[in-house]
């Protein structure tokens, strides 16, 4: 048996409850991951809390998407993204079901090798922001000598664009609060604080012109500067401001209605993520860690909207 977190009924996070669960042995395809680590996003709560319908037949729900660990046990014909596996690995599982338990059980496709120089708590955190940044950049190509407008760049999914759009060669301008803005140098983006007269300071940055603009906040004011600032109105991508673009040209991604999931994108980017991380030239940012048993503590922070990087809960 081992403990999981499981969301009882929709709501908020006092529905979170601790079970135990037995998992079995991995049948064809999959593998058994002793949980190390598990990223908490803000997709997680949004499952149970009603927004993508309140069907009780899926009820409990098994929360968890990204998570690292050790493989303790192997079905047949079980290889990873990285190529074979062995009982005691270290993996990364990303597009897991019940990631928030001391044990998951998946298919071995969702497993890539964890890179020996980043921790399991850096690891879990990586690859659902990851792919989302690959996905958000791949959609609006910002090149080398381009400049790119990031809404929310101290954010999990802001930081590893901010680093992504970098290693292209585009010039980086990133909205944060003063106190991240210290970090965002470090990328090497030009930090610039949101709030009444974001544009006009970033015309000040970029006085040549804005060629991209990427929302990871979904603010009235993220749209509306992007589409004052960029001419190409396909050229800006945004993943949480949904309901605020009709009509517009921006282009939806993610699970939103109407929205581009980018599976394949997101997939594909599973290998490159690990190896830019193992390099050290993808920075995952962990702001807290919790106890299993404290899951709903940690989406209570979450909701807050403060996070400076990862939530991540450890089994």
């Amino acid at each position: 048996m081992a403990k999981a977190v499981v969301a009882s009924a929709y709501g908020g996070p006092e529905v979170l409850q601790v079970k135990d669960l037995d998992l079995g042995t991995p049948g064809p395809g999959e593998v058994l991951i002793n949980v190390k680590a598990a990223g908490v996003n803000p997709v997680d709560l949004k499952l149970y809390s009603g927004a993508f319908g309140t069907d009780p037949s899926k009820l409990p729900l098994h929360l968890g998407m990204e998570v690292s660990g050790v493989v303790a046990a192997i079905g047949p014909d079980a290889a990873g993204i990285s190529g074979p596996l062995s009982v005691g690995d270290e993996v990364i599982a990303f597009r897991v079901k019940g990631g928030y338990a001391e044990q998951v059980l998946t298919s071995a496709s969702n497993v890539v090798t964890k890179p020996a120089t980043i921790s399991f708590e850096q690891a879990a955190g990586l690859m659902l922001v990851g792919a989302t940044a690959v996905h958000l950049l791949d959609t609006v190509h910002p090149v080398a000598g381009e400049t790119v407008l990031i809404h929310g760049g101290a954010g999990g999914v802001g930081l590893s664009a901010v680093q992504l759009a970098v290693q292209r060669g585009s010039t980086v301008i990133a909205t944060a609060s003063h106190r991240r803005h210290g970090v965002l140098t470090e990328l090497g983006a030009v930090p610039v604080l949101y709030g009444p007269g974001l544009a006009d300071r970033v015309r000040s940055l970029a006085p040549e012109g804005v060629d991209v603009a990427v929302d990871t906040v979904g603010t009235d004011e993220a749209i509306s500067v992007s589409l004052e600032l960029v001419s190409d109105q396909s050229r800006i991508a945004t993943i949480a401001g949904f309901g605020k673009t009709d009509g517009t040209g921006i282009r939806l991604l993610g699970n939103g209605p109407g929205a581009d999931p980018g599976t394949a994108i997101r997939d594909a980017a599973r290998s490159e993520l690990a190896r830019l991380a193992g390099d050290g030239r993808l920075r995952v940012e962990i702001d807290r860690t919790y106890q299993l048993d404290h899951a709903a503590e940690a989406h209570r922070y979450l909701q807050d909207g403060h996070a400076a990087g990862k939530v991540i809960l450890l089994p």
